[in-house]
Parts: structure tokens; C-alpha cells; sequence
């Protein structure tokens, strides 16, 4: 089956791309928009078989936009390399030093011990450590640290009150840390890869846009990440409770006995806590954030250039001071050092920088219009269904492929959209690229999902139904949010088409 995949994937890729390249005429007299799609539907045919690596597809770019004359070269390259860029790098070592201390475990047993023992606290418990942790911490490094701690948990509630009693209620544990992994990660913009595409492919098609900064996007996100778990840990809770109620607690100290097994806080724990909390500060309070009426003004403006700051520019400080610090001991050790930083996933950043590299040729063929010049009948409906619609497709997409390369190939075509209709682009951007880590249903949708599905206690079906009431919840929640809250909070006029858009245009 995987070798009639890579065939129907490698053969089908190129017949398409030739036939839309030689037999298609989008937009007579400007050549560069056929070639443009027929370079997206090739990448989007690799990025879904994955003939290649996806990080390999996202190098297309580099060739094929030169040969077709779509971008220069020079130019193209740089999309590859950027501040978001730095901005993933930073946050990524941060969340390495984490690690390497075993911090991110310090916090997790931490919090499971706060919550308490009970069925609803334990799964409370597990689901606001994965949470919080895949703010900042990659959802897949998140899951796989989460998961053999839970499943010591659940051999533990095995041993007291049998496997039958217990079965059920494993799934929703196991459900939950999958689940909380990919609500967690939306809150802010280094929690999931799409959100980053998001803020370099909304600057690439509106560069006079105001800045979507680390700030402003967790004033939108974490309410949804909030609410939506909430709903998610209710909806868990009632559907995967024990039957009885003999819950002997006071048998349960395995989460107080795995923290005592850590030792001490150690220096390093505390020097990495430091950093990591004044990085979240930092990044929290730089820009500007302007709620309605009420202005606060960020640490920047405190400098003459404060344009000249980015959240990239935190990021790097912050991983530039964990080379420095050193850690306890005569060996000259650092609390980062580089054969740890190279665990940093290079897949990823080609595969943002062919993103990246893919909304720039939308915008400079004019690719971009021309998808939102063929979609203009749909400025007759209400802007609110169209809102819920673009959420419905992007959950099912990414149930299916790659979110971050799907969020990719989408944006451009929605900024274009949002253009011909004229309709400020955030509001159908922004729940766009939330909706792309809202995929619940299939082991395949999201890392998480696998990782817990590979233990081999969960069935497709369990997934899958369950999954599909949350992305249908997740529809809602990020339509009616985006909607009557994020209007609000990006200051957008549903009246008005914003001026920095219309210059784009």
C-alpha cells in the first residue's frame, strides 16, 4: 500500500504540475499565476504522500521559482531565514534546556500534585501539565514526556482497583493528554508551527499590517485555549468516569513519590526556570498592546528604534544567556550546550521556509488575487458562516495531512479571498490557523494523537468518535471567539476594509 502511495503521489504530482503548467491559462498575458498553482499542487500532492520528506518538498521553491521567473532566486532564498524563524530557534532551545534539566518534568508532577488524586483531578491534572507545557514546549516532546508518566499512573490504578474498572477511564487520560497537547499549543505563537506561518504569512501578503506580536496573539488565543478546554475536560470527565465510586486515594502517592525521586530543585532547574519566565515576560510585554480604549505600553518604546524589536530578537537573548550561564561543577559546563541545541528539528524550519517562500510567489504572480477573484461569490454570505465554513475545512484537512504545510498552502489563497470580498483578512486568517491544531479523530491528524494511540490501549474507533464531537465544539468555539471577541481585540471594523489592505490589493 505505502508503494502505491509513493508512485500514485510521485507519478500524479508531476502529471499534474506539467498539465497545469503547459495546458492551463489561468490569467492570459501573466503566465506566472499558472505556474505558481501548478508549483503549490505539486508541493501540496508531495507534502500529503510524503514521496519525499516534507522538509525536501519545501525546497521546491528555490528551483522552480527562478526557472518559471515567478521570483528571483536572491529573493526567494530569503524567505528561508527570517525573524519568526529565530523566533522558533529561540523558543525551541529554551524548551531543549527545559529538558535537558528535567524542569519540564519538575512542573508537570508538580501541578499533578496540586490537582489532587480524584478521577477528575487526575485527569485535570494530566491535561493542564500537557497544556501549559505545549505553550512552550514542542506538542510532540510535550505528549512523549507525558505519556509514560501517565501510563505508570494508570498500571498503578490497575494494581488497586482492577484493569476492568479502569479501562475506560484510561482512554480518557490518554485522550485527554492528546487532546490538551494540541489546545495548549494554540495559545501562544511559539505552542504549534502553524501559528508562526500565520504571523510570516500574514507580514509577507500585508506588509503595512500591524505587527501580530507574541503579545497580542495570546490576548486572542489563550481565552480559546482556556474555554476550550475547559469544555474538553468536562466532555472527558462525563464520558470516561469510573462507574464506582470506591477511588481509594490514599493509595495514590505516586505522583508526590516520582517528584521526591527528582532530588532537590537543583541550580540548574532554577537558573532554566529564570530564563524561561523572563522570556515569557519579555515576549508578553515588548509591543504595545492596544485593547479598546486601554493602551499599555510595551518595554520597547523605551528605546529610540523600538520597530527595530522583534520577538525573535527576545528569543535569541534568552538562548544566547543559556550558552553563557555556566551550571554547578568543575567540567565547564553551560546550562545549554550544542550537541543539545542540535536536537533542534531543521525538518521544521525548511518546512516553514517553504511556507514562507510559497505565500511570497502567491502574492508576487498574483496568484493570491486570482483565487480570490474566482471565490468573490462568496461575499454574499454572512461573513460569520464563511468564518465557521473555512474552520470546517481546515479541521477535516488536517485531520488527513500535515497541519503546518496545510495552514501553508491555505493562507495566501484566504488573505486573496478576504481581498476580493473585502473583508479585513485577520478575520479569516486567524481561525484558519487556529483550526489547523484542532484535528481530534485520526492517530494520523496531529503527533500527540499518534503518540498516544502507539500505546496501544485506544482503538481508531475511540478516537474517532470522540474526536469528531470536539473538532465539531472546536468549529464553534473558534467561529463564535473570532467573531465577537477578535474583533474586538484586533481592533477589526467588520464595516471597514482596513487601509493596509487595500494598499496590498
Amino acid at each position: 500500500m505505502a508503494g502505491i502511495k509513493y508512485y500514485v503521489g510521485l507519478v500524479g504530482g508531476a502529471v499534474v504540475f506539467l498539465a497545469i503548467s503547459f495546458f492551463t491559462h489561468l490569467d492570459p498575458g501573466y503566465p506566472e499565476v499558472s505556474f505558481t498553482l501548478a508549483v503549490a499542487m505539486l508541493m501540496a500532492i508531495w507534502w500529503i504522500t510524503e514521496v519525499v520528506p516534507l522538509a525536501v518538498t519545501s525546497l521546491i521553491p528555490v528551483v522552480l521559482f527562478p526557472v518559471f521567473g515567478i521570483m528571483d532566486g536572491r529573493d526567494v532564498s530569503a524567505t528561508y531565514f527570517n525573524h519568526v524563524i529565530f523566533l522558533f530557534i529561540g523558543g525551541f532551545i529554551v524548551a531543549l534546556a527545559m529538558q535537558k534539566w528535567n524542569l519540564h518534568k519538575r512542573i508537570a508532577l508538580k501541578i499533578l500534585m496540586i490537582t489532587g488524586v480524584s478521577p477528575g483531578r487526575i485527569l485535570l491534572g494530566f491535561m493542564l501539565s500537557t497544556s501549559f507545557l505545549s505553550m512552550w514546549i514542542s506538542n510532540t516532546a510535550t505528549t512523549m514526556m507525558m505519556v509514560p508518566i501517565l501510563l505508570s499512573i494508570i498500571h498503578k490504578l490497575e494494581e488497586i482497583l482492577g484493569k476492568k474498572e479502569i479501562k475506560r477511564y484510561s482512554i480518557g487520560l490518554l485522550l485527554g493528554v492528546a487532546y490538551s497537547a494540541s489546545i495548549g499549543g494554540i495559545a501562544t505563537l511559539v505552542g504549534t508551527p502553524p501559528n508562526l506561518s500565520f504571523a510570516r504569512i500574514f507580514q509577507i501578503m500585508f506588509p503595512l499590517a500591524p505587527e501580530i506580536s507574541f503579545a497580542s496573539w495570546f490576548v486572542f488565543a489563550f481565552p480559546i485555549s482556556v474555554i476550550f478546554f475547559t469544555v474538553v475536560w468536562v466532555y472527558l470527565y462525563l464520558i470516561f468516569k469510573p462507574k464506582h465510586s470506591n477511588w481509594k486515594t490514599k493509595q495514590l502517592g505516586n505522583f508526590r513519590q516520582q517528584y521526591s525521586d527528582l532530588g532537590k530543585f537543583t541550580y540548574e532547574e532554577k537558573s532554566v526556570l529564570i530564563v524561561f519566565v523572563s522570556l515569557a515576560l519579555l515576549w508578553l510585554t515588548r509591543s504595545t498592546i492596544q485593547l479598546g480604549s486601554i493602551t499599555i505600553p510595551g518595554w520597547s518604546s523605551l528605546f529610540p528604534k523600538p520597530g527595530y524589536f522583534n520577538d525573535g530578537t527576545v528569543a535569541i537573548l534568552s538562548s544566547l544567556a543559556l550558552f553563557i550561564i555556566p551550571a554547578k561543577g568543575n567540567n565547564k559546563e553551560k546550562l545549554m550546550d550544542w550537541d543539545t541545541a542540535k536536537k533542534i528539528p531543521w525538518n521544521i524550519v525548511l518546512l516553514f521556509g517553504g511556507g514562507f517562500a510559497l505565500a511570497s510567489g502567491f502574492k508576487a504572480s498574483g496568484l493570491s488575487i486570482w483565487f480570490g477573484t474566482q471565490l468573490n461569490f462568496v461575499g454574499t454570505y454572512h461573513p460569520l458562516l464563511i468564518i465557521m465554513i473555512i474552520c470546517l475545512l481546515m479541521t477535516f484537512l488536517t485531520e488527513l495531512t500535515s497541519n503546518t504545510a496545510t495552514t501553508e498552502m491555505l493562507l495566501p489563497i484566504l488573505a486573496g479571498l478576504s481581498v476580493s470580498v473585502e473583508i479585513n483578512p485577520l478575520l479569516f486568517m486567524l481561525p484558519a490557523t487556529l483550526s489547523g491544531s484542532m484535528a481530534f479523530m485520526l492517530p494520523v491528524a496531529t503527533p500527540p494523537n499518534a503518540i498516544v494511540f502507539g500505546s496501544g490501549r485506544l482503538r481508531i474507533a475511540d478516537m474517532a468518535r470522540n474526536g469528531l464531537v470536539l473538532n465539531l465544539l472546536g468549529v464553534i468555539i473558534i467561529s463564535l471567539f473570532t467573531w465577537f471577541v477578535g474583533t474586538w481585540v484586533f481592533g477589526i471594523d467588520i464595516n471597514n476594509f482596513p487601509a493596509w489592505a487595500v494598499i496590498s490589493k
